[in-house]
């Protein structure tokens, strides 16, 4: 079993390890929230524009102490500016308001009528055998408002276009 002594010694051992950068894109996007160009983080940082443009998409990084001072920037730029343009502490939802009282079932549009003839079953029922064995709800054949008897309705198939049935299995 580590001692409390040991595992102080590790933790600290990776505490004096060099800093770690934060991705490339996360860098390129903390200067840019901060307002800071890569000439005027050069400037502070004592070395060229193309140097930081470096750092930021990441083909090198800086070496002590410019590398310190970096992270210092990357992490005071993280504190300030959460990534994703979140807020340190996210607001609470708005509330979702609910809707009026829902019909169990839905009967289809008001005024219309089912033209399927009066011996089938009702809306919604479920075939119990013969060719709607599958378990699939039967077709639904509604007029709307205003249609004529004699036209011939649109009907909805019962068995959804991306079932394999009758594929040939």
């Amino acid at each position: 079993m580590a001692t409390e002594e040991e595992l102080f010694a590790n933790i600290d051992a990776l505490l004096e390890e060099e800093p770690q950068l934060p991705p490339s894109a996360e860098r390129a996007r903390l200067g840019e929230a901060a307002g800071i160009t890569q000439a005027r983080l050069a400037t502070a940082l004592k070395t060229s524009t193309q140097t930081v443009k470096n750092y930021e998409n990441g083909r090198s990084e800086p070496k002590s102490p410019r590398l310190e001072a970096y992270q210092r920037l990357l992490n005071g730029g993280a504190a300030k500016y959460p990534a994703h343009g979140a807020p340190a502490a996210a607001p609470a939802p708005a509330p979702v308001p609910r809707p009026e009282s829902v019909p169990e079932t839905f009967t289809g549009p008001a005024g219309a009528r089912d033209v399927r003839g009066g011996d089938g079953p009702g809306p919604g029922a479920r075939c119990r055998g013969g060719a709607g064995a599958s378990g699939h709800a039967p077709a639904v054949v509604v007029a709307p408002p205003g249609r004529e008897e004699g036209r011939e309705a649109r009907r909805r198939p019962s068995v959804p276009a991306w079932s394999a049935r009758g594929a040939g299995r």
